[in-house]
């Protein structure tokens, strides 16, 4: 029998990487409130791939000053 397997989840530094942000930064959008969902196990925050490429997508932008898609 094989073990039900866990979504992966990201520590920061990791999320960050992943989303060519320096970690400070995307600690910075998390307490604004304008970074993408997290969630917080022990006092430890970690991210979904799945929730960041969401909220990636949600960046999306046709022109540099002009409102997202």
């Amino acid at each position: 029998m094989t073990k039900p397997q866990r979504p992966m989840l990201l520590t920061t530094q990791e999320a960050a990487l992943w989303l060519r942000l320096a970690p400070h930064t995307l600690e910075n959008m998390r307490l604004r409130g304008t970074g993408p969902k997290f969630r917080k196990h022990g006092g430890r925050v970690y991210y979904s791939p799945r929730e960041l490429k969401s909220w990636s997508d949600g960046s999306r932008r046709q022109l540099t000053s002009g409102p997202k898609e």
